[in-house]
């Protein structure tokens, strides 16, 4: 569903993609989700956050390589590591209270588990699991990266169950280190 261009002034959480590099050509602006933006661009190219944070995908609905983005300018979708330009985007709510979440070893829940509300630079490290394949967040939101040190590609998580990271399509990807989202979007 579409809805008229927000006025910066208008919205308290805003992000803004433009179809070219350096926030050059025409520009859309959202203050939610948008799981299609080739409904209001033909390309994203560029995106520049007012306030609150984002995950920007390179493919529609919500799908492919992800990347966080907070208050600030990213000028060139490749330096965010997506393989295609900004397809959909999605607004991350502002969460209060404790974060929790339990990690599994393997799929649908099995092997080793642990709980954790706070953030973990490397799950081998810390819980001496050498592969995470499921989780279930029961508060807050999170971002799960593929090295130790909240390095290389991400995947972003809010409360529910995540049985298999393989069938979302990571297959392959080992998870290593986790982050709260704390933004205060």
């Amino acid at each position: 569903q579409y809805s008229p261009p927000m006025n910066i002034c208008e919205s308290l959480i805003q992000e803004c993609c433009c179809d070219d590099i350096n926030f050059q050509g025409r520009s859309y602006e959202t203050s939610s989700d948008c799981a299609d933006m080739s409904s209001h661009l033909s390309r994203c190219h560029s995106c520049r956050v007012e306030s609150g944070c984002f995950m920007v995908y390179d493919r529609t609905n919500f799908m492919g390589n992800q990347y966080f983005v907070r208050r600030g300018e990213y000028s060139d979708y490749q330096r965010m590591g997506m393989s295609d330009c900004i397809r959909s985007c999605r607004m991350i709510p502002m969460h209060r209270g404790q974060f929790r979440i339990r990690i599994y070893e393997r799929e649908d829940f099995g092997g080793q588990m642990h709980e954790c509300m706070e953030d973990c630079d490397s799950i081998m490290d810390r819980y001496r699991m050498s592969d995470c394949m499921s989780c279930h967040v029961m508060d807050g939101h999170w971002l799960m990266y593929e090295q130790p040190q909240f390095r290389g590609r991400m995947m972003y998580l809010r409360p529910g169950e995540y049985r298999s990271f393989r069938e979302m399509g990571y297959g392959g990807t080992r998870f290593m280190s986790m982050r709260r989202i704390m933004d205060s979007c």
